[in-house]
């Protein structure tokens, strides 16, 4: 049975206005904690950036080459965006990429510490609080906190120190700073809150503030609830936001407890079911079905969870109970199988969106699949374009880098699931004039989808097939296409079966996808098209060898079509009834 979660319609953002506040006086010298904070990582973003360059005064972020953005003494020009792209302008902010050169002033590198006091003081210096006129400036709060954090640890363990010496002092009085700014601007119920809270419990730990501890911690505890539901979805509508999740809530339970907080039962309990969800939403490839704004990630094998079997192909620990798994915020995970009887690359894999409108990091995707099979990616989505807000993201949000059935002049709206009969893998979904079923095969491995529409006025209906990059698209019989790279041993066959009215022919044109968010790559995208007040689009998408034979018939028996189907040796009837539901005869 399908569950319902409540999800709220917006979080709460920074204000855009700046907030007159009385600037936090220099804190007192603290002694190191007997209950410490644990340092954050630097997300990777200090590996283009090592310590000599951090001389030069020179940042590198993504596949934007190094660009000098100081004078070579630690005075940076903290305006700069020479790529304007503003996730390199809010990675400048954070003071990550400072990472290196604080693990070296940390084991007692002189002058590595010299040079990055230098640059973190200058950003203090330049920016006065509360920086809320800058948005790299407020968007990056949370992560230059933590990584003042990490400079206060490395200036007591560099210097062999037990307490702060005065030319450092002033370390404090800006964590005090963004501790008083994250009081006061909470994101709310997202990775974003999530980090902010992280951040000032760690000022409340290092600074023995109880009262930033304890505010921190009812963040997280009321934030829990809506940033995984109870089965383990995140409100963030993006897969690779869910491990980022995942891994989040990981670092929360262990800086409360490091820091003498004991975490509340619903974080363990929803990171649990979280696990689960990541594990199920692992295609056979080893990777996450690429939903919302995901690059193409793999999945973490974590040790003693469903996720140690999943991320690892099956080499290590225990598949998970289900083959298939149905959640209530939006999505349907699904596979022939866990690796027993087949390899596990050579399992096929899917995906469906249902669910809200899209918020936070998620795309216009509902109704979408995305397909895995013989060891190939068989339907892709378009991906993650990154944060510019450009015509790109806009495209990578939009239906049409969805695999749907796009409807001229309807928007996207909210699409319920309407019917899941896990066993014998049939879907329905409903949203405003659509109606998608999907049944999905096993032996031979392949989805049938019926795609209907309707509306009040003639409008031009399309369901799209996005192909990965790389693949030739043919004609294949009366509508049909075959997609296949040069060379390969696999095929993709698009059938197009008439149903209730004619085929056209296929459009076949060139689209995109994003792997990550600085790699666009060219790729086919099929569309079958119907045009007037109502429409009926049957396809069938079969992974099959190369050498393989795909056919169909097509015939009646008591108000029902039989779609008689041949992949191979291998063989199959769906019957669908005037309702639209499919099952396998």
């Amino acid at each position: 049975m399908i569950g319902s979660v409540a999800v709220p319609d917006r979080v709460s953002e920074p204000s855009a206005r700046p907030v007159q506040a009385d600037v936090p006086q220099a804190a007192p010298v603290a002694p190191v904690q007997r209950n410490s904070y644990t340092c954050a990582t630097y997300s990777g973003i200090e590996r283009p950036n090592p310590v000599r360059n951090l001389y030069r005064d020179t940042f590198a972020w993504g596949t934007t080459p190094p660009y000098r953005v100081g004078d070579g003494r630690g005075d940076v020009n903290w305006r700069l965006n020479p790529a304007d792209n503003p996730s390199w302008y809010m990675w400048l902010h954070s003071l990550r990429w400072l990472g290196q050169g604080i693990r070296a002033a940390g084991k007692g590198d002189r002058r590595a510490l010299q040079r990055v006091d230098a640059i973190a003081r200058d950003w203090v210096r330049d920016n006065p609080y509360p920086w809320q006129n800058d948005a790299g400036a407020t968007e990056s709060t949370m992560h230059r906190t933590n990584v003042l954090i990490c400079l206060r640890q490395a200036v007591l363990s560099g210097l062999h120190v037990t307490r702060l010496p005065p030319a450092y002092r002033w370390i404090d009085t800006a964590l005090l700073q963004h501790a008083q700014y994250l009081q006061r601007n909470w994101s709310g119920d997202w990775n974003h809150g999530t980090e902010e809270s992280l951040a000032l419990f760690g000022v409340g730990c290092t600074l023995g503030r109880a009262d930033l501890k304890r505010t921190a911690a009812d963040r997280l505890a009321t934030g829990i609830k809506t940033a995984i539901d109870p089965q383990g979805s995140t409100n963030e509508q993006s897969t690779a936001y869910a491990q980022y999740n995942y891994s989040l809530w990981g670092r929360a339970i262990d800086v409360l407890g490091k820091c003498g907080v004991d975490a509340s039962p619903t974080i363990r309990e929803r990171r649990q079911q979280q696990a689960n969800w990541l594990a199920l939403a692992t295609n056979s490839l080893g990777e996450l079905h690429q939903l919302g704004d995901s690059e193409v990630v793999r999945t973490v094998p974590v040790a003693g969870t469903p996720l140690e079997y999943a991320g690892t192909s099956g080499k290590r620990g225990t598949p998970p109970a289900q083959r298939v798994g149905v959640f209530a915020a939006g999505y349907v995970f699904g596979r022939t199988g866990w690796g027993a009887q087949r390899p596990f690359a050579q399992e096929s894999t899917y995906s469906i969106r249902f669910g809200p409108v899209r918020r936070l990091h998620g795309h216009d995707d509902h109704m979408s699949l995305t397909y895995t099979s013989l060891g190939r990616e068989v339907l892709v989505d378009g991906g993650h374009a990154g944060y510019k807000g450009d015509a790109w993201q806009r495209w990578a949000r939009g239906q049409s880098a969805h695999n749907v059935m796009t409807v001229s002049g309807a928007g996207a709206s909210a699409t319920r699931l309407t019917r899941a009969d896990v066993q014998s893998e049939f879907y329905e979904l409903r949203d405003a004039g659509r109606t998608r079923g999907v049944l999905v095969l096993k032996d031979p491995d392949l989805m049938v989808v019926l795609d209907r529409g309707t509306s009040a006025v003639r409008r031009q209906y399309e369901t799209l097939w996005h192909l990965p990059a790389g693949q030739k698209v043919t004609p294949y019989g009366a509508g049909s296409v075959v997609a296949q790279r040069p060379g390969d041993t696999v095929k993709t066959v698009l059938l197009q079966v008439p149903y209730g009215e004619p085929t056209t022919q296929p459009r076949v044109s060139s689209s995109w996808q994003y792997r990550t968010i600085d790699k666009r790559s060219a790729s086919p995208v099929v569309g079958f098209e119907r045009s007037g007040r109502t429409a009926s689009i049957l396809s069938v998408i079969v992974p099959a060898r190369a050498g393989a034979a795909v056919s169909y018939t097509t015939s009646r028996r008591g108000g029902q079509t039989l779609l008689h189907l041949q992949v191979g040796a291998a063989r199959a009837t769906v019957a669908i009834s005037p309702d639209g539901t499919m099952r396998r005869a």
